[in-house]
């Protein structure tokens, strides 16, 4: 640990920690990975900043639910079970009411309040492009809002704003950990699904094409983090929610390759 990293312990002020945790959607089951390593190891955190999937399982995680109850629910979630079509479309293809079923079911009427550590959810204001922080209120409202992707399910109007998945402005949300005061950012990045390879069908150049962008607005997030986790999920695209017995393994492996860099950032402090 650098002078720099003991200033603050030498001036009496604890460094404030904080775990950011990225959309992916079935990609952001690798978190689950990730946090029963962290969880076994005992390294902790002043601070959890999340973004739609990541939303999910991080407000979980602040609750201090062991990581291995939320690998039970990846490993028999059926998404096609989870899907509630709006005919004909509206704001969106799905209405969302059974995925936020799912989401009440595992948080239960819980609000931010109750959480174990303060948690920042992030959303999208479609309507103006704004990025929106929830830290405050029901906590399986603002998890559903943050895993609303537009287009695909409807959004949602809560105290007048139209709200959608925060992955679209912030994808891996260091900056708002940052601005909450956090000295050191870990961020777990799941990344996205660029497959290489000749493309045949309009579908497979839009879906490649968000892929893209996302990946890259991925990796410049996530530079401002002090550490980034990013699991090697390669073939694992975001609606392969079948292969979350993989991708919760790759969050592991990824964890345990950070393990020594994380005690000597962070696990002295923390102990």
């Amino acid at each position: 640990m650098s002078m720099i990293d003991y200033l603050p312990r030498l001036l009496g002020k604890k460094r404030k920690t904080a775990l950011v945790l990225g959309g992916g959607s079935a990609r952001g089951i690798a978190h689950i990975g990730v946090l029963k390593i962290l969880q076994k190891e005992k390294i902790k955190f002043d601070l959890v900043v999340g973004t739609s999937i990541g939303a999910f399982i991080g407000a979980a995680y602040s609750l201090g639910v062991d990581m291995k109850k939320a690998e039970e629910m990846a490993l028999t979630f059926n998404v096609r079970e989870s899907l509630d079509f709006i005919i004909p479309p509206g704001l969106g293809l799905i209405r969302g009411n059974r995925i936020y079923s799912v989401i009440k079911d595992f948080l239960g009427d819980k609000k931010f309040s109750d959480l174990k550590i303060p948690t920042a959810i992030i959303a999208t204001n479609i309507e103006s492009g704004q990025e929106v922080v929830f830290t405050e209120g029901p906590l399986a409202e603002a998890v559903r809002v943050s895993c609303s992707y537009p287009g695909i399910f409807a959004p949602q109007r809560i105290n007048g704003q139209l709200l959608v998945d925060g992955g679209i402005i912030n994808t891996v949300p260091v900056s708002v950990a940052r601005d909450m005061g956090a000295d050191t950012v870990v961020a777990i990045d799941v990344g996205f699904c660029v497959n290489v390879g000749e493309i045949k069908s309009i579908f497979g150049i839009i879906f490649q094409a968000f892929q893209i962008t996302g990946d890259e607005l991925n990796r410049h997030q996530s530079k401002q983090a002090d550490i980034i986790i990013r699991p090697e999920l390669k073939g694992i695209n975001q609606l392969d929610f079948d292969s979350a017995k993989i991708a919760i393994q790759k969050g592991e492996i990824a964890a345990l390759e950070k393990i020594k860099e994380l005690r000597r950032k962070i696990g002295v402090i923390n102990t």
